[in-house]
Order: C-alpha cells, then structure tokens, then sequence
C-alpha cells in the first residue's frame, strides 16, 4: 500500500489498528506521522488521546500500556511511536501487535531501513491486521514527475525548464522540493504558472549557470560555454557541487545511449522510452549528432571514474572544479 492510499483512507475515517512505516525514504514516513499527530483527532480529543513516544527513551511496556487503554471522552485513541530504529526490545511489541485493540490506531516510524525479514517481528507484522509500509528513496530521473505531480496538486503549473532547474538544483531531498515548492507559492501571489524566472528569482538558482545548462553545453560539445559555468560553480560552490552535478550528467547520457538503440526514432516513442517530457526529446536529438555509441560509451566510463575520484579514490589534489574540468575536456576530446 501506498502513503497516498493510507491517507485516503484516514481522510474516509477508515482505520487499521496498527500502522507499520519503514524504509529509506523518509518524506512518506513524516507525511503520515504528521498526520497522525496532527489529523486523525480534533484538538480537544488529542488532549486525551493522544500518546508520542520516541524509540531512544521509550520503554516498550508505556508504549503497549499506552496502546492497551481505552480512549476517553471518544471512540478511538492513536499511539505514534517514532523513531523505533532506535528502540531497543523493539520485538517486545509483538505481544500488541499480534493483538491489538480495535479503538487504538498504532502508528509507528521506523526509518532508515526495513525489520529484519528473517524475525519474529517482521513474521507477526506479516501474519497480523497491521498495515506496512515499506518505503524506497526514488530514483533521480522519477524526481521531475513527482515535483510535477506535487505542483499539479497545488493547482500550479511550471515550465519543463523550470522544473529541471529546481529539481537539479535540489537533487533527492523531497521534503527540500516540498518546502522550496511552498516557497515558490508564497512568492507568486495570485499567479498559477511558475517559470524560470521565478525559480532563478525566490530559489536562488542561475538561469544560466546551473547543473541543467552544464548538461546541455555539455550535450553539445560547447567547451567554453561548459567551462564558464564550471567557473561560476567555483565561484559558488552551493550552486553546482559536484555529487549533484555527475548523476544528471550520467543520466542524461544514460538516456541518450537508448535512444541510440531505438528501432523506432519518432518523438512520441522516445519520450516514452527515455521516460521524459517530449518537450526535451528534441535535446537527445541533438546530441545523438554529435555523439554516437562508442562516444556515449566513453562518457559513461569517464562518468564513473570522476564519480570515483571525487570521492577521493586515486584522485590526488584536485579539487571539485578541478576534476570538472578535466572531465569536460575528455568528454569533448
């Protein structure tokens, strides 16, 4: 099940008694437990009803004392157990779970990573009413469509451009996309459509001078152009590091290296093989001119190699604009 589907759910009053949120990404996780907390009951029954542990200094037993009394003045309670990762007897729990009372809705955040599937927890979780959750970080060429979609659902519209400037700039941080998303909305007043402007202007990204326009000159084997923006990123470190920089490169390439492949070239399959907007086919179009397979190939090993030495493995002194540079210039060799 989805956190969509589990919000649906709460929003019709429909309720299962336990709640298991666990994974690597952690936006979902906080979604629901903001809700929980903040939702599921009006002010003056959470007065009563109510109950927040936190994994490091809980005790297992409050907690599944908390879980087992009966709600006041109300016909549910709800019980947030957060940060369990960090519980310990965290399996003591099972007794509850395996039983649980139907007028406590159990909430509990486990971050970071999934139970161990071999154990007894995971094994009651499966076999009990309790509903799981089990979150994954996204891959980087779903962020646009997600940014889109959660733009969409603030009744907004944004360019193609402005939305690959805010999410290259932003990289795999939902809750920063939400937020900056937000700050977008408060600056816009009435208007419904962001642009590049409005990116470039209350985000504080440069128009020119971004990881989207880097890709580009890149894509085009334009020397001086890429140079100068590998410049302006020296200059401003925040606008352009290098750990944001190499994926949309990689990505961009990856991609491009499939439309190589395609039997079929026309717009409409390509935008659904590359899983892009068709607005930005015509981009791969231009630069499958000007690079071809072995090319793309070349890319890709330069790719991973400055990835690697970035990290500081058989890298020597050079610093990120450093091995910027001299990752361009082989590019365009």
């Amino acid at each position: 099940m989805s956190a969509e589907k589990i919000l649906s759910d709460w929003k019709k009053s429909s309720f299962k008694p336990v709640y298991w949120l666990e994974g690597e990404e952690a936006y979902f996780i906080d979604v629901l437990v903001d809700y929980a907390e903040k939702k599921l009951l009006s002010p003056a029954e959470a007065e009563f009803n109510l109950s927040v542990f936190y994994g490091k200094d809980a005790d297992w037993a409050e907690v599944v004392n908390a879980c087992k009394r009966y709600p006041m003045f109300g016909d549910k309670q709800v019980v947030i157990l957060k940060e369990a990762q960090q519980m310990k007897d965290l399996e003591k729990l099972i007794g509850y779970i395996e039983q649980p009372l139907a007028s406590t809705i159990f909430v509990v955040s486990h971050k970071e990573k999934k139970v161990d599937g071999r154990g007894k927890l995971a094994t009651a979780l499966k076999k009990t009413k309790a509903e799981v959750l089990t979150t994954k970080k996204l891959y980087d060429n779903q962020l646009p469509d997600w940014a889109g979609q959660m733009i969409k659902n603030h009744g907004l519209t944004i360019t193609p451009k402005a939305l690959a400037m805010l999410v290259d700039h932003i990289g795999n941080d939902l809750s920063r996309i939400e937020n900056e998303i937000e700050k977008l909305m408060l600056n816009m007043g009435t208007r419904k459509s962001i642009v590049e402007e409005d990116v470039e202007n209350f985000i504080g990204v440069s128009k020119e001078f971004n990881a989207f326009e880097l890709q580009a000159a890149v894509a085009q084997k334009d020397l001086a152009k890429s140079i100068r923006i590998i410049q302006y990123f020296e200059s401003n470190p925040k606008a352009g590091p290098i750990q944001l920089i190499l994926p949309s490169i990689y990505n961009f390439f990856s991609k491009l290296y499939v439309l190589l492949s395609l039997p079929d070239k026309n717009e409409t399959a390509a935008a659904a093989a590359l899983g892009v907007s068709p607005f930005f086919v015509k981009d791969y179009y231009a630069a499958a001119r000007k690079y071809d397979y072995a090319a793309v190939e070349k890319v890709l090993l330069l790719l991973h190699e400055y990835n690697l030495r970035s990290l500081g493995v058989h890298n020597g002194s050079a610093n990120d604009a450093g091995l910027m540079k001299e990752l361009v210039v082989k590019i365009m060799a």
